[in-house]
């Protein structure tokens, strides 16, 4: 199987999956008691999962707005929130 296909599948997956699994995939590979070779495919995937939620996070960011108050504080309407990288 190749790279490709093995993170096909994370596309699909919502964030809250995403890092359900790679949580999984971190105490694992603290724990240490995985083998070489199959501790390098899960640092693999476990790197595509973490790309995954950071572009999942982004497109989040972009569609928060901050809500623009008066002097009074009442709402008079919205803009985009600034977001620091």
């Amino acid at each position: 199987m190749s790279k490709t296909q093995d993170h096909a599948d994370i596309k699909e997956m919502s964030f809250e999956q995403a890092l359900k699994e790679l949580e999984g995939i971190v105490e694992r590979l603290e724990k240490g008691d995985v083998e070489l070779e199959h501790s390098i495919e899960i640092y693999e995937r476990g790197e595509a999962l973490k790309l995954h939620c950071d572009g999942l996070l982004r497109k989040a960011e972009a569609k928060v707005e901050k809500i623009s108050l008066d002097g009074n504080g009442k709402a008079t309407g919205t803009e985009p929130l600034d977001v620091e990288e």
